[in-house]
């Protein structure tokens, strides 16, 4: 892949760096060499990227052109949202108080080049910034307000913009940067498309175990992607793909989310879409999704502060109570007498202000449907965990669970299959797991998860590596269909 350096005029970066390429703007946006390149890493180091600026067009065409840019037209407009940022980030809140929490100032600058800063104990705090703000340098503004320090201001840097103190460590970051040693390059590209699976080592309980993330990367190369796992710190990779895979358990306040939104921000495919995510990962909104398009679903009610007397005489005792963002089981509790109703309702609701009550209907196994792009994949029997009425018992040690069968779709009830199609219609075409119970001949749906566990040996049990091709072709199907749509000639209108 060519990298480039795009600059306002050529004596505005004034060495040369291996494997790198340094134009102008007018050469980049003008002749029909740079037009034509298939691949091409551009690097945006313009005065300005203000609005239709030239520095604003160099992004710009650079992603109509299939190049990759730095920064990406996306994170230009992210500049004016540092305010939304300051509100709703709170790793980085959290980064920024431990980082800053010595200095005696109430005001600090904080200069980012390439993920750096000349003072080694702001490096996580630059390195969050950039992956948040992908641009190749940055200034950030903090002051203290009531004690706690914020972010003021984050605005991109030009060349002209470094002090000539900075300029031998932000040349050393940019050639550290180019030669890999900034967020990483891969050493090989034979496929068509490049795809960036988003897994996390330290995660207890992700969604695919380790050999199942090697057959997802084995069958993503077959259909033609470059493949390479991203870490969570690692969000500023994002425009460096076309498409971006999540095997991270999932949460709207969580940096999954912001992954999801920034790739498709960016123009990536997604699996899982941020709406998914939203949508999925709240039981409150699946609950009246499913009762208003009337799916057959275990008794529910939406529980507040008002309603709390209600639970036992239209629901009974036993009850499941479920606070509206639990995954894998974790937030769900059973509750067997009145008194510990009401306390566990008011506890669960210190946390959200509505919170999911649902009718116990104790089965032997829950099953689990596998759907991508509207279609059923495999179907699951998972047995409740030994002497527990849930799959999972997270009391035990080691997180006991119970046995699992992995049928053939055909040889799973097709009013289980069809309950599934049904109730995922409702979200989107994303993968999809659902969990639906059978009990005296009727299939009620329990939930519909997004980014649903397929672990070697257990979901694959069936198809084996078509499992993982299946999953792989769509992505790359959908990445194709978007490029190729991308690069239509507009109609004449």
């Amino acid at each position: 892949m060519r990298q480039l350096i795009v600059v306002s005029r050529p004596a505005d970066w004034p060495i040369e760096l291996p494997g790198c390429e340094v134009i102008s703007a007018r050469q980049y946006l003008t002749e029909a060499h740079w037009s034509t390149l298939r691949r091409a890493r551009v690097c945006n180091l313009c005065r300005s990227y203000g609005y239709q600026t030239n520095g604003y067009y160099v992004s710009l065409l650079a992603a109509a052109r299939g190049h990759r840019p730095l920064p990406a037209v996306g994170t230009l407009q992210d500049f004016k949202l540092t305010e939304l940022l300051r509100s709703s980030n709170a790793d980085l809140n959290r980064l920024i108080r431990t980082s800053l929490k010595v200095l005696q100032s109430d005001h600090f600058l904080l200069s980012i080049y390439f993920g750096r800063n000349l003072a080694k104990r702001y490096d996580a705090l630059s390195k969050a910034l950039f992956n948040l703000f992908p641009a190749p340098m940055l200034r950030a503004e903090f002051v203290r307000v009531d004690d706690e320090w914020v972010i003021r201001r984050l605005l991109p840097l030009a060349y002209a913009d470094v002090p000539p103190a900075h300029h031998e460590f932000m040349l050393d970051s940019a050639r550290r940067f180019f030669a890999g040693h900034g967020p990483r390059q891969r050493a090989r590209r034979v496929g068509r498309f490049d795809l960036a699976i988003l897994a996390n080592p330290a995660e207890s309980k992700p969604p695919s175990d380790e050999a199942a993330l090697q057959k997802f990367e084995r069958a993503a190369e077959t259909v033609g992607f470059n493949v390479e796992r991203l870490k969570p710190d690692e969000i500023g990779r994002i425009p460096e793909f076309d498409a971006l895979f999540i095997r991270e358990t999932t949460a709207v306040n969580h940096h999954t989310f912001r992954f999801a939104r920034r790739a498709a921000a960016e123009g990536l495919e997604v699996i899982d879409d941020p709406d998914s995510i939203l949508k999925c990962t709240n039981k409150v909104y699946l609950a009246e999704l499913l009762q208003h398009h009337r799916i057959a679903a275990p008794r529910t009610l939406l529980v507040h502060r008002d309603n709390v007397g209600e639970i036992e005489g239209r629901l009974g005792l036993p009850v499941v109570l479920k606070q509206p963002d639990s995954a894998f089981s974790l937030g769900v509790v059973k509750v067997l007498d009145p008194a510990d109703l009401v306390s566990t309702v008011r506890t669960m609701l210190k946390g959200s202000d509505l919170i999911v009550a649902q009718e116990y209907l104790p089965t032997a196994f829950d099953w689990r449907v596998g759907v991508l792009d509207g279609k059923a994949l495999y179907a699951c029997r998972y047995h409740m965990a030994a002497g527990h009425w849930q799959i999972i018992n997270h009391a035990a040690e080691s997180q006991r669970e119970g046995a699992s069968e992995t049928l053939p779709i055909d040889e799973a009830p097709e009013r289980v299959i069809q309950s599934a199609l049904r109730a995922t219609a409702l979200i989107g075409r994303g993968l999809y797991g659902v969990d639906l119970k059978e009990i005296d001949g009727r299939v009620l749906v329990i939930e519909v998860n997004d980014n649903p566990s397929i672990d070697a040996g257990v979901e694959d049990a069936v198809l084996g590596p078509e499992l993982y091709q299946a999953i792989m072709r769509v992505l790359m199907q959908r990445v194709v269909q978007r490029k190729t749509l991308s690069v239509k000639e507009p109609e004449d209108g």
